[in-house]
């Protein structure tokens, strides 16, 4: 089966330093994919590259079968690669239903006449306030975001990503910031999204990223230094040495 996201030899070069290095990955439909390395391995570049925020010195990215390396990245969204950090302004005078109300009517080209029609909006609050829900936002929903405990923002942060019908969301540290009790419930939340959306997540926290990742890819120095899943990169003792601080020296 084609894979939902693809790289080939993907690299980016800024001058002479390497920032990615010959990366080749492959995401199946419904993953559930965390990336991790040191500071500096390559993470958020390459889901620039990735996002189309970059562009590539040498190598390709696929979504599906199709081959989107020079595609702009308001047009990677269009075909439903999303990122958090591209929706990253909450509306922070606006309700919670009314925020995610606004993003679905902006999908369906209706954005230019919400505020005039909002009531009349039966199926796009409808679709809102399903989402929020399934976010479990719902006690949440009249409260005005600005009002809202930062992991709570967090979550319609995720709700907004999550009207444009990604296929693809990637997620640059979503627990950053965030208190140990609510990181769990925000990545509770996303480990139960819908499986026809594919997860890609760049995490510090290990004890999430190994409580909710299946697979692990580890960078290091731009290039990726191993990959599998929890149990197999937790025993590694590359993996150990470069990231975890257990390398026994002396």
């Amino acid at each position: 089966m084609t894979p939902a996201l693809s790289t080939a030899g993907l690299s980016k070069q800024f001058g002479a330093f390497k920032a990615v290095s010959d990366v080749t990955l492959s995401f199946p439909h419904g993953a559930r994919h965390a990336l991790i390395g040191p500071n500096g391995a390559g993470k958020t570049t390459l889901i620039n590259l990735l996002t189309g925020v970059l562009a590539p010195t040498s190598g390709e990215v696929q979504l599906g079968a199709e081959r989107i390396t020079t595609l702009p990245p308001h047009e990677r969204v269009k075909r439903g690669m999303t990122r958090t950090f591209q929706i990253n302004t909450l509306f922070p005078g606006l309700t919670v239903l009314e925020s995610v109300v606004l993003a679905v009517a902006e999908r369906r080209g209706r954005a230019g006449v919400w505020l005039r029609t909002v009531a009349r909006q039966r199926e796009e609050i409808d679709e809102a306030m399903a989402l929020i829900e399934s976010l479990r936002l719902g006690p949440d929903a009249n409260s005005l975001t600005r009002n809202l405990p930062y992991g709570r923002q967090r979550l319609v942060e995720i709700a907004l990503a999550l009207a444009t019908k990604p296929r693809i969301l990637l997620l640059d540290e979503p627990a950053a910031g965030i208190p140990a009790g609510e990181s769990a419930e925000l990545f509770g939340v996303i480990a139960a999204l819908p499986r026809e959306v594919t997860i890609l997540f760049i995490e510090h926290d290990m004890e999430l990223v190994f409580r909710f990742a299946e697979r692990i890819t580890v960078l290091v120095g731009g290039r990726v230094l191993t990959e599998g899943p929890p149990a197999d990169i937790a025993a590694d003792p590359r993996v150990r040495e470069v990231y975890l601080g257990e390398a026994q020296h002396g």
